[in-house]
């Protein structure tokens, strides 16, 4: 598991903000619109690329238990901190070319938490050869969103196209939420 820096211990444990925990994932069935089992690297997430995370406590979220849950700030994630989201269509010059400015800047700035995987779990030999690479804060959630919704990858090399795990099933809002959430933070 990752390491707060904060306390230099496993998921701030030291600090009371998590503890590291193996990963289970849902043995639910995808269902009926995913007639297939065991090929796609998503239907086990994460555990094909790890199997132990963070499981983060109290008002604590994020990869390392670092960060505040989402409505909350300060030093102890204890300060309830609410967002008033301005309708584009209302924001002044000045706040529309802020909000281009930091566009721009996610463009440039490589993320410092998160690579992304640049082949399938097949292709990468079931994990034993890892293929991933550095990314930009923007290209990061483009590539977030593009993972959640892209074709499946079949064991004969072809594609299934009829499927999109972001867009058609019962996980479209909240998936969304959280997405447009992580992406405020950064």
């Amino acid at each position: 598991c990752p390491v707060w820096s904060g306390d230099n211990s496993s998921c701030g444990e030291v600090s009371g903000r998590g503890v590291c925990q193996d990963v289970v994932p849902s043995n639910s069935p995808v269902g009926a619109q995913f007639p297939f089992s065991g090929i796609d690297d998503r239907e086990n997430w994460p555990i094909v690329f790890y199997n132990r995370t963070c499981q983060c406590q109290g008002n604590y979220m994020g990869y390392n238990c670092g960060e505040c849950r989402f409505g909350y700030t300060g030093p102890n994630c204890t300060v309830r901190r609410n967002m008033i989201r301005k309708e584009i269509f209302r924001m002044t010059t000045a706040e529309k070319d802020k909000l281009i400015a930091y566009l721009n800047l996610a463009k440039r700035t490589t993320s410092p938490d998160y690579v992304i995987a640049t082949g399938t779990y097949e292709q990468m030999n079931n994990g034993s050869n890892p293929m991933f690479a550095d990314i930009n804060v923007y290209d990061l959630f483009v590539w977030l969103h593009y993972y959640a919704s892209r074709d499946a990858f079949l064991e004969d090399g072809s594609v299934w196209a009829n499927i999109d795990f972001a867009h058609e099933a019962p996980g479209f809002l909240p998936w969304h939420r959280f997405f447009l959430l992580l992406w405020e933070r950064e």
